[in-house]
């Protein structure tokens, strides 16, 4: 893959093991951020009369990328805010079935409405627990994260488009903030109904957006309680009970979702195909690597599928060492989390593994 030193700066001083905490910069996303406060300086209120115009593109935008009609497609501030409005239009008697220790903005929101729950177990058997759970407890709901922020499992996806198929009234709602941007999704031929994501990790789209993905029979029969001036206009928000307005009460930042959109065009520029190639590269080598010295979870081993986050074994004393080393990573659990996008290089790998 071609050098991106130039495209991601940081990388020029740093090995950046850390996407599952935080995307990088890129100058192309600088670029445009740059040029947009620009023409606010100089424009004004101007700028903003053609907001409705430019965020409709951004939703066709994503659409295309994911595969869903524009007119099913949020543009949020960020997945928890969207995802506590996707909630407050659930049933207060709905049984909702959560990843035991999945991430707190999934769990959390759920637990705090009082909601039935029930849980599965994340291990080696993860999709045989949920299939285990949905089948003995029938919720309503499914809420899970498509990659586990921890650890680094992944969700099998024909999975979950088997278990919609074989449980048809079972609404999956999905996070995909530690997943989009990894590789192609086609939401529309997927098993997940909604589909909810923060941008700035893996789609190195910077912070304050996001987006939400509805199925059309889903949307047609969630009302969301959430409302404002925004919701009602735009042209694909005629409604004022429309699932999409009501995940856009507000006025929307064209700097952020502007952001968005120029990280899909990076993306699509770069090659999707190339960016998940890399990934899978360094993921199968990190997993050789990281299994020959001991350094993770055995079960990594015995899943068909990972995503390229990791929990290396390793304490305070190997985590400085890192840093003092100019790798970035986080304390995750009780390890050390690291992760690998397509700007990195086997090279990084290789550093990694003799500091360890």
């Amino acid at each position: 893959m071609k050098n991106l030193k130039k495209e991601f700066p940081v990388t020029t001083n740093y090995i950046h093991l850390n996407t599952a905490a935080s995307g990088l910069l890129s100058e192309t996303l600088l670029d445009f951020r740059q040029n947009h406060d620009l023409d606010y300086l100089v424009k004004g209120s101007l700028l903003k009369n053609d907001q409705d115009k430019f965020l409709d593109g951004v939703r066709k935008d994503v659409g295309s990328y994911f595969n869903c009609d524009a007119s099913l497609v949020g543009l949020v501030p960020n997945f928890s805010l969207g995802f506590n409005a996707v909630l407050e239009a659930l049933p207060k008697n709905s049984k909702i079935a959560l990843l035991k220790e999945d991430y707190p903005s999934i769990n959390w929101p759920v637990l705090s409405r009082g909601f039935k729950t029930c849980y599965a177990i994340i291990d080696e058997n993860l999709e045989n627990n949920i299939l285990e759970c949905v089948t003995k407890e029938k919720p309503d709901f499914l809420c899970l994260s498509l990659v586990q922020y921890i650890s680094g499992i992944q969700v099998n996806f024909d999975f979950l488009k088997e278990l919609k198929q074989a449980h048809p009234n079972l609404i999956i709602i999905a996070d995909g903030t530690q997943y989009c941007g990894v590789e192609s999704f086609n939401f529309k031929e997927s098993g997940i109904d909604i589909l909810g994501a923060s941008a700035y990790k893996w789609m190195n789209a910077g912070y304050g957006n996001g987006f939400f993905l509805i199925k059309n029979e889903v949307a047609s029969n969630l009302k969301l309680k959430t409302t404002g001036f925004n919701s009602v206009r735009g042209a694909f928000k005629e409604e004022d009970d429309s699932f999409i307005g009501g995940l856009e009460p507000g006025h929307l930042d064209t700097l952020a979702q502007g952001s968005l959109q120029a990280s899909i065009k990076l993306i699509k520029r770069i090659g999707q195909d190339q960016i998940t190639n890399q990934i899978d590269l360094l993921k199968q080598k990190a997993i050789e690597v990281f299994s020959e010295k001991k350094l993770v979870d055995p079960i990594i081993s015995k899943r068909a599928q990972h995503s390229s986050i990791f929990n290396i074994k390793g304490d305070q004393k190997l985590f400085n060492k890192l840093i003092e080393n100019n790798i970035i990573c986080s304390q995750r659990g009780t390890g050390i989390r690291v992760s690998f996008h397509y700007f990195n290089s086997e090279d990084d790998l290789t550093k990694l593994s003799r500091l360890i």
